[in-house]
């Protein structure tokens, strides 16, 4: 696999003040098309499968992979192409919707942490805790001084699950304004999306330079060592995927991890293995 780490490519280092215009949603690495990049997307894809497995096998930690875009950024199909290669058995998606009445009546992060993976689980966010410094910033739900408190409580909750040994990566599926209307277009010519349209997507529309702004904001404020935040360029889908799966897997790799030793006597199962294949034979 190619040595140049993805980690350091996209990620966003502690303490750097983000400007979304410096990062190039268009961008595509050496690649020229999703043809020429199809054998490398396959091989992480397949590489993450293994992974997974041995994270579930290992039992000791948790990942946790959050997903943050605009309207048509890619979320959905970031899950279906990447990270669905992924054993369900060990895998979790939680799709944050507006709270319930239930969840609303408790802070913010209550039913966050509910949705935190157990040990040896992969989970995934689309869309995250992060939407309460999103969403409500944007349209005026909450004021500045109670934004700025809940950055730090997002720091401080993602502190704790990584105390707790869940590896946090988060991911913002970043796109330029044309791409996004070109997703639109192509969703409103096909049938078969229609059921994806809202008339709040194009609502929201209205409401771009305020949430790049509430993004910077977000990934200046928490990208951190034990949970950072990556800018991914989005505007290419199988760019978008193949970097995800890089930077997934590259995290896992680092951790070293091993299968955990047997719980039985292996040696005298195959004697008993092969007590039972001689008798078989000789019925």
């Amino acid at each position: 696999m190619p040595t140049t780490d993805y980690r350091t490519r996209f990620r966003i280092a502690p303490g750097t003040r983000v400007r979304l215009r410096d990062h190039d949603p268009g961008y595509k690495d050496r690649h020229r098309s999703k043809k020429e990049a199809a054998p490398e997307i396959e091989r992480y894809a397949r590489r993450l499968r293994e992974l997974q497995y041995l994270l579930y096998a290992e039992g000791r930690r948790s990942l946790l992979i959050v997903l943050q875009a605009l309207d048509a950024g890619g979320k959905d199909g970031t899950i279906r192409h990447v990270l669905g290669y992924m054993n369900p058995q060990g895998c979790r998606v939680h799709a944050f919707k507006v709270p319930t009445p239930e969840e609303a009546a408790h802070d913010f992060l209550w039913r966050v942490h509910q949705a935190a993976p157990r040990i040896g689980e992969a989970a995934i966010f689309n869309r995250s805790h992060y939407e309460d410094v999103l969403v409500t910033r944007v349209h005026g739900l909450v004021s500045k001084s109670e934004c700025k408190a809940r950055y730090a409580h997002i720091n401080a909750f993602e502190r704790l699950l990584a105390d707790r040994a869940t590896v946090i990566l988060k991911f913002f599926l970043h796109i330029s304004a044309e791409e996004q209307l070109r997703r639109f277009r192509k969703r409103l010519d096909d049938p078969k999306r229609w059921w994806k349209l809202s008339e709040a997507d194009f609502e929201e529309r209205r409401y771009w330079d305020a949430y790049q702004e509430a993004y910077e904001d977000a990934l200046s404020r928490c990208s951190t060592e034990h949970a950072p935040w990556f800018v991914i360029p989005a505007d290419h889908k199988w760019f978008r995927n193949l970097a995800v799966s890089r930077i997934v897997v590259e995290t896992l790799e680092a951790l070293d991890m091993s299968f955990p030793p047997p719980k039985v006597d292996i040696e005298a199962l195959r004697a008993r293995w092969r007590e039972l294949a001689g008798k078989e034979r000789e019925s």
